[in-house]
């Protein structure tokens, strides 16, 4: 594969999106190229420079930028004015910040739940969607991973993953785990986020790689605390949201790349969202678990992004 090469961005902002939260913003590539937002994972896992390398840097203007309470966006962890809907209106924000009107979106895992809602609040804004490791944010998807159903594929990580949970409380993992996490004991808060953000790290790729595990480690405080907070409130939208409201963007067309052993993400996510988005094309990466770092979804992803250039 032939990856871009990884440059300094040309510009950086911050700006404040509430009268707590400031948003930082990077921009790479060229800024009069296709204009393109990335949405990162989580929520709460923040942004990388390490994500350029799928955009040619000579055809896209590509902004990236790091939620609210993660990454080099402030306060870090903050869960107050931290919901779906005020996530929404930032990307809004953003774009009406660097001027630009349409723009195209990639996001994946949560990322691609952002920009499904995203586009089904503001479609007039989104010229095309790419999506991976689709995530609908529905109860069972979040029971899936939470309470029952990727705990069977890897029992030995689950296992790990509960054994700080009080087993007469472990018909409810996920409120057990938002307890620990925002504890007023430091020092279980802290084992919380970590224990939280090992079991994610150790399930989103087909074979184990320490270079993913660490970069959840890397972000464990924001992403449990952000992900747990999003998801004890079913992310702050209706049941099957996403699926009941896909006519509003019927118009849009969308690339899905999900892989056929994403225990994260289950790939029925993707396959409900293809059935009902008929402008969206699901490609299966056959040997790739949840992770944009798999070795078959990169590839898929970069060629993807050659092709709407071309």
């Amino acid at each position: 594969m032939n990856f871009y090469n990884i440059n300094k961005p040309f510009d950086v902002h911050r700006i404040k999106v509430s009268d707590i939260h400031e948003i930082y913003i990077e921009e790479y590539g060229n800024k009069k190229g296709i204009p393109l937002i990335f949405l990162h994972g989580g929520p709460g896992a923040g942004t990388s420079p390490i994500y350029q390398k799928y955009f040619n840097p000579e055809k896209y203007h590509l902004i990236m930028f790091d939620q609210r309470g993660c990454g080099k966006s402030i306060p870090y962890g903050e869960i107050s004015q931290n919901s779906t809907d005020h996530l929404i209106a930032d990307i809004s924000s953003i774009a009406d910040y660097l001027s630009i009107e349409k723009f195209h979106i990639y996001g994946g895992s949560w990322g691609s739940t952002l920009a499904l809602l995203y586009a089904e609040a503001c479609p007039e804004r989104v010229i095309s969607l790419v999506l991976r490791g689709v995530f609908l944010c529905r109860r069972n998807d979040i029971q899936w991973f939470y309470q029952y159903g990727a705990s069977e594929i890897y029992p030995a990580y689950w296992d790990d993953y509960i054994s700080i949970v009080d087993k007469a409380r472990a018909d409810d993992i996920l409120t057990e785990y938002h307890k620990m996490i925002f504890s007023d004991d430091e020092t279980l808060a802290n084992k919380a986020c970590k224990e939280w953000s090992l079991w994610e790290g150790r399930s989103s790729c087909l074979y184990h790689t320490l270079d993913v595990v660490n970069a959840f480690d890397e972000c464990s405080v924001s992403l449990a605390r952000i992900e747990s907070h999003f998801f004890v409130n079913e992310c702050f939208i209706e049941e099957n949201q996403i699926i009941k409201n896909i006519d509003k963007i019927s118009h849009i067309p969308c690339t899905i790349v999900h892989g056929q052993y994403d225990v994260v993400c289950p790939i029925r996510q993707a396959y409900d969202l293809n059935q009902v988005y008929l402008k969206s094309r699901l490609i299966v990466a056959e040997d790739a678990g949840h992770s944009l770092l798999e070795p078959t979804i990169s590839k898929k992803i970069l060629s993807i992004f050659d092709e709407l250039v071309v």
